[in-house]
């Protein structure tokens, strides 16, 4: 499905008495942020109230998602995301009918640290999620509709190699995604089947 088509259905859903959830799901390197963006902007352009939430500003800091105790690609997939906050500050108000005037902690890479901004949800907006993983049990039921980005590993990795230098160089990066992020990703493949089970693929 093309961008504009997945835009349409958005609208399509929209009311002004309801707000809802959009996830845009997909593996590392897939396009998620960028189909977000292009999405928002399209939305705003309508004139249609909308926020977009990035699932890589609410992760727990390195001395929780790189624990010694356990494999580095089960602390990507058991100990990275804020699943929690997510939930309780923004997808279980919005689901029960409500507006959110909320502050939120958003991570910060530079500095292992946080930042509290303040995330304004009136009701009848338009909410996009994007990020990894969002198929997973802890979100099930949460989403009016979810987009699921399938891109081939062997794409995305060429995209992570220029995308991701803070990692280090190419055999550095390539050797992280080996370690930590692909073995997680391959696990969530196998155990959540996203792309069979989201509304849309792109």
């Amino acid at each position: 499905m093309e961008i504009n088509a997945f835009y349409q259905k958005i609208k399509s859903l929209h009311r002004t008495d309801r707000t809802i959830l959009v996830g845009i799901d997909g593996l590392g390197g897939a396009g998620k942020s960028t189909i977000a963006d292009e999405l928002l902007h399209m939305l705003e352009e309508a004139g249609d109230p909308a926020v977009l939430l990035h699932m890589d500003d609410l992760i727990h800091p390195r001395c929780v998602r790189y624990n010694a105790e356990y494999p580095e690609w089960e602390c990507y997939y058991d100990l990275q995301w804020r699943y929690d906050l997510l939930l309780s500050k923004i997808l279980h108000p919005v689901r029960s009918g409500q507006s959110v005037d909320t502050v939120l902690e958003f991570y910060q890479l530079a500095d292992d640290s946080y930042q509290l901004r303040t995330v304004q949800i009136p009701v009848g907006s338009i909410v996009i999620v994007e990020g990894i993983f969002l198929q997973r049990k802890e979100l099930a039921g949460m989403f009016d509709l979810t987009a699921y980005v399938d891109v081939p590993e062997e794409v995305r990795l060429q995209r992570v190699l220029k995308r991701d230098g803070y990692i280090g160089n190419s055999s550095e990066i390539q050797a992280k995604y080996e370690r930590r992020y692909f073995p997680a990703e391959r696990y969530y493949v196998q155990e959540c089947d996203p792309a069979s089970s989201a509304d849309l693929i792109l």
